[in-house]
């Protein structure tokens, strides 16, 4: 080494530990990996079907006419001033949206071991694509109930400006939860069984296929209380309100919003604090 020249600077690549950044403009970099895995996920869920796409339609449409005959008919469960049908699909398109994203998110990272260990790429791309997924179901599904909706004689409101919005918190709370339940699945192979069970048992607590519980002399006060702390309880109340045309439930969306937003941010930055372990333990 000649005098007075400068020694060589010495590089330490370490992994990065504790809580990191989202790194969404890293996501955005991989956005066409991100639609790659979309149209995986959607072409994977319907190969080797006879009905194909047609699902999407006929999984609302069987559930719709079930809950109609016994909750609609034989229990005599209210929808206020709607008719039943239209009342429940209304509330069980977002509902099957969050059910089948958060199921195939919380699934994708352990589906996926193959692409995880071997490329890289921003990991949350994967719990991602399964939320973007399922929103091709939901979109398909929402044709049934613009036909259903003139077949009832049932005209939207401006509170149809709204869906879109509320749709958006849907999406955000699909994310989180998916985001969470993927990172834990992937430690805890547990979490595989208790998914659907999860979603099972949450869409009974939420006022998909009948409305929000009134108290009758206070005695039903705590389920009511207990029901209203379940962000998805606002979402749907509001996003069936938005398009059928009754009024939204502002407050109980206000603070559903709040809601999503701190389970979104929870759900991606855990994600993102242990998902250098995936590639180790996957």
């Amino acid at each position: 080494m000649h005098a007075g020249s400068e020694a060589p600077q010495l590089t330490i690549i370490e992994p990065p530990r504790g809580w990191q950044g989202l790194e969404l403009r890293e996501i955005w970099q991989f956005r066409e990996l991100l639609f790659f895995l979309i149209w995986r996920d959607v072409k994977v869920r319907y190969k080797q079907t006879a009905l194909g796409a047609a699902w999407a339609v006929l999984q609302p449409l069987f559930m719709m006419v079930v809950f109609s005959v016994f909750f609609g008919k034989l229990a005599g469960v209210s929808s206020g001033d709607l008719p039943y049908p239209v009342f429940a699909l209304a509330g069980l398109l977002p509902w099957m949206f969050f059910a089948t994203a958060v199921a195939g998110a919380g699934n994708s990272v352990v589906g996926s071991e193959r692409l995880v260990t071997k490329v890289y790429f921003p990991r949350l791309a994967v719990p991602f694509s399964a939320v973007g997924a399922a929103v091709v179901d939901f979109a398909v599904a929402c044709g049934l109930l613009a036909i259903l909706m003139p077949f009832f004689g049932i005209v939207p409101g401006p509170g149809l400006l709204v869906t879109p919005v509320i749709f958006a918190l849907i999406f955000l709370a699909a994310i989180g939860v998916g985001a969470l339940l993927a990172a834990a699945n992937v430690a805890y192979r547990d979490f595989r069984y208790l998914i659907p069970f999860l979603v099972q048992l949450w869409m009974f607590a939420t006022p998909t296929v009948y409305m929000q519980l009134r108290t009758h002399d206070g005695g039903d006060g705590w389920v009511q209380a207990l029901l209203g702390l379940n962000p998805m309880t606002g979402l749907v109340s509001a996003f069936r309100a938005s398009v059928l045309g009754t009024p939204i439930p502002w407050s109980a969306l206000g603070v559903a919003s709040l809601a999503v937003v701190g389970i979104c941010l929870v759900g991606c930055y855990y994600f993102r604090k242990v998902e250098d372990s995936f590639a180790d333990i996957i």
